[in-house]
């Protein structure tokens, strides 16, 4: 194998897993998110050349997802349906109950505006750093901070109108 070969194959084990999630909750869509996360990896193979910083090949592969997305509507390929919002389960960890309580989160994650909902999930399930955010979405660290604390406590109140309105129907 080449050393290009072997970069490539670092890249694919360690970020696909990451990429797979980021992009599901872009799209919410296996199949799309498949797609998405295929097309990161032949463009990460075709300009692997200009990543030269390897700590920094998280943000680059989830900046090229990004873009991609954001393609896939440029191309206008509207095939709307209904999609089960638990498609996307981890059902060796979770107990039914937790299930509930995660898409139910996932719910209320995804009624947040995009310039809030995108900073949290990709702190919350990718784990970046807020520099790492601010990078990725070509924004200053101190907005990233602050669509991260809007979008906090936007989802506390989601939670409590939720749980006001479970009490009252309970």
């Amino acid at each position: 194998m080449s050393s290009k070969d072997l970069r490539y194959q670092a890249l694919v084990n360690a970020f696909y897993a990451d990429l797979y999630r980021y992009a599901y909750w872009l799209c919410q869509h296996k199949a799309i998110a498949d797609d998405l996360v295929q097309e990161t990896f032949l463009r990460a193979w075709k300009h692997l050349d200009s990543l030269l910083d390897v700590a920094a090949a998280k943000g680059w592969l989830i900046t090229i997802l990004r873009r991609e997305n954001a393609r896939r509507f440029e191309r206008k390929q509207f095939d709307y349906q209904d999609i089960e919002q638990d498609e996307l389960q981890d059902l060796s960890s979770a107990s039914p109950e937790q299930q509930v309580e995660l898409s139910q989160l996932q719910r209320l994650i995804l009624q947040l505006d995009v310039e809030y909902r995108e900073p949290l999930v990709l702190q919350v399930l990718l784990g970046m750093t807020g520099e790492e955010i601010a990078s990725c979405l070509a924004l200053n660290l101190n907005t990233v901070n602050t669509r991260l604390y809007r979008a906090r406590h936007q989802l506390r109140e989601l939670i409590k109108t939720k749980d006001l309105e479970g009490h009252q129907h309970g």
